[in-house]
């Protein structure tokens, strides 16, 4: 059975594509791939693999996207130093 977020995710794949006017068999075509199993993407199918989802991606030109997946957690040591820690001026020259 499909997790809600991959239904999420296909049903917004399948936006993306009725968004550019472009039937499930030819979308699919051009990614490459079946149309079942792009139907299996849209359906949130967890089968399909992280491949077909990339080709997809590229496609919509949205690979950037990916970045925000397991993404570097912020570091709140790091940014309590940054912010308690005081900045160095530089000292003005004072003109005769």
């Amino acid at each position: 059975m499909p997790d809600d977020k991959l239904k999420q995710l296909g049903e917004r794949l399948r936006q993306a594509r009725i968004a550019r006017h472009e039937m499930q068999q030819h979308f699919a075509d051009r990614l490459g791939l079946s149309r079942p199993t792009l139907g299996k993407m849209e359906s949130g199918d967890p089968g399909v693999s992280i491949g077909a989802w990339m080709k997809a991606l590229r496609l919509l030109e949205r690979t950037n996207e990916l970045d925000l997946l397991l993404s570097s957690a912020e570091n709140l040591f790091e940014k309590y130093e940054q912010a308690t820690t005081p900045q160095r001026r530089r000292a003005s020259r004072k003109r005769p």
